[in-house]
């Protein structure tokens, strides 16, 4: 009996396996998000990607300068290429009770969201350059995963249809955005606060300097949630403010946009009026700062210590204090003087050397746990 049930077990094994369920490519939104993001045939001479200008290798920002250049390789942007990372966390673009406008995609918000946002670059002819949408599902088409992908997740013959294909296509970019990959809330920040270290005294001093309502003004706008040990603080409040950022001049000498051109910010906006809201543009978040310059909207500066410095001139008179270390030269002046958000200037006394770099200090805290080899020393 034995011996015939053993033989029975050999036979089994002997046996052909079935075959492995084939896992279908692209079953996931977001990992079909994921191929679109990395790749370059969405642009017109199929050299760029999303990735290009959101490098997740660099913070998803733009390492490469001031301004991203175009798929055409002559074009040059005016504004600096935002992170990607922590982007879902943005509101809709909206106006508050306070009056102010927040939230959207782009330094002008003009973006309602993630969804709005990704179909930007590929039809904006200084970046990916592709002429219509009908040309950038033409070429979602040539992929066959795609054609698959895109039928499995949104409907037979969706790429038969150049406005449904558009819009999935955003519609996986945005999937893919919002996942973890872009916000993973695990800077040294993040494990102080979960008690897994502890941050070191000028790393501290920065920390509590940076939450201060009589030191500093930076939690005014660089702070959203109500309590300042909140475990998803993003560090802006997404509203959009004039701070005098001056113009870049170098970058103007290389894009060919006359010097003294007024960037109008939030005033670009197709969905905003009215000369208050001119040279606003929007509080950016701070995580992974420190490794995402050149900074402000236009990457005028190349430092992170330049920036505080930069905020610190409006609480000092002392003119050496005044005086941009990358230039030699004082800050220049700004652009749309009007609209100045003075209030949040100039809250706070002047900070002296120490006090400055322990800020530098606590932003760098807000590194993500990948990107903490780039900070060096």
């Amino acid at each position: 009996m034995h011996r015939v049930k053993a033989i029975a077990v050999l036979a089994a094994m002997t046996l052909p396996l079935p075959a492995p369920a084939q896992v279908a490519p692209y079953a996931d939104l977001a990992a079909l998000g994921e191929a679109l993001f990395f790749d370059p045939a969405l642009s017109a001479n199929r050299t760029q990607s999303c990735a290009t200008c959101h490098d997740p290798a660099t913070g998803f920002a733009d390492p490469r300068g001031a301004a991203s250049p175009g798929d055409d390789g002559v074009s040059l942007g005016d504004r600096n290429a935002p992170s990607a990372a922590y982007a879902a966390f943005a509101p809709a673009f909206h106006r508050k009770e306070n009056g102010r406008f927040a939230g959207g995609q782009f330094w002008d918000g003009r973006a309602a969201g993630l969804e709005e946002q990704a179909g930007g670059p590929p039809l904006n002819p200084i970046e990916m350059g592709m002429p219509d949408k009908a040309a950038v599902v033409a070429r979602l088409r040539e992929n066959p995963a795609y054609v698959d992908g895109f039928g499995r997740l949104f409907g037979t013959g969706t790429l038969e249809d150049e406005t449904a294909g558009y819009q999935a296509m955003t519609a996986a970019l945005a999937a893919f955005e919002r996942t973890p990959e872009f916000s993973p809330f695990d800077s040294k920040y993040d494990r102080y606060l979960r008690g897994e270290v502890e941050l070191s005294r000028d790393e501290e001093l920065g920390r509590l300097l940076f939450f201060s309502q009589q030191f500093t003004n930076c939690n005014q706008c660089h702070q959203l949630q109500r309590s300042a040990v909140d475990p998803q603080e993003t560090f802006t409040n997404y509203e959009f403010h004039n701070i005098g950022t001056p113009e870049n001049a170098e970058l103007r000498g290389m894009n060919g946009i006359a010097a003294g051109t007024v960037d109008e910010g939030l005033l670009a906006n197709p969905g905003v009026d009215g000369a208050a809201e001119r040279g606003k543009f929007k509080v950016p978040s701070l995580r992974n700062v420190a490794v995402t310059g050149p900074y402000m909207h236009n990457g005028v500066f190349q430092d992170l210590r330049t920036v505080v410095l930069f905020y610190n001139k409006y609480n000092t008179k002392n003119p050496e204090r005044l005086v941009n270390p990358e230039t030699g030269a004082p800050f220049g002046p700004a652009p749309v003087p009007d609209t100045l958000s003075m209030e949040e200037l100039t809250a706070g006394p002047a900070l002296d050397d120490q006090r400055i770099d322990a800020i530098v200090a606590f932003l760098k805290t807000l590194t993500d746990a990948r990107y903490e080899p780039l900070l060096g020393d």
